[in-house]
């Protein structure tokens, strides 16, 4: 079995050693470098290219954002999650922009952590519920988007419904459902959604739904 290469990026020695602990622990992952500031977890990135880079958002000099940024625009296969001591922290929105495919506070479960690395690591968006809430907010608080329009030129109509369930949180499973579609249907509809807007994750089309006006603030479901 292919093991899950991460690397950590905290400028906090002991949290960085509590997040190896549990990470080399788990079956199928295995840390393969630290760093304590941004400019180090890119130079990391580029020699280790890890699967998951796990990414504090404060960090001295070059903070998580832009090193996410740098990392994602270098390698876009690269996968980061970001970590927060406060699930209100302002910085949520661009993070997710810079690249992040996660964004989790540093108080929660281990084994959640470790789940979340295999989330990501897989391609797919993991949001910390309260981290969620701060996304819906930033939008809530942003004047009404315009009408769909530009960007969306080259989807399907089917692919429009997709991307406003999407937008509102629902998993392929659920919006399956809603379509009365095969799920492997709903699947390949995400992916192509994925290729045509060039968006890296779920997340990204969330925030898509929201710009391009196909989904409101008080409409979306707050999940992980």
């Amino acid at each position: 079995m292919t093991r899950i290469r991460v690397l950590l990026a905290d400028d906090q020695e002991l949290v960085r050693a509590g997040l190896r602990m549990a990470l080399d622990a788990a079956s199928g992952i295995e840390v393969v470098g630290e760093a304590g500031t941004g400019a180090q977890a890119v130079r990391l990135a580029r020699e280790l290219r890890p699967d998951v880079a796990v990414m504090d958002i404060r960090m001295p000099g070059m903070d998580g954002i832009e090193a996410t940024q740098m990392i994602t625009t270098e390698r876009p296969a690269a996968r980061v999650i970001m970590l927060t001591t406060y699930d209100e922290d302002a910085n949520v929105y661009a993070s997710l922009r810079a690249g992040a495919g996660g964004f989790l506070v540093k108080d929660m479960p281990l084994d959640d952590m470790i789940a979340a690395v295999r989330v990501v690591a897989a391609g797919d968006a993991l949001i910390a519920p309260g981290v969620t809430r701060r996304l819906i907010a930033e939008f809530a608080a942003r004047p009404e988007p315009a009408p769909p329009a530009a960007g969306l030129d080259g989807i399907t109509g089917r692919e429009r419904e997709v991307l406003t369930l999407v937008g509102r949180g629902l998993s392929n499973a659920e919006l399956a459902a809603d379509l009365h579609i095969s799920p492997g249907t709903a699947k390949t509809h995400v992916a192509s959604l994925l290729a045509k807007l060039g968006a890296r994750d779920r997340v990204q089309l969330v925030i898509l739904a929201y710009e391009r006006g196909l989904v409101s603030s008080g409409r979306s479901r707050a999940s992980s």
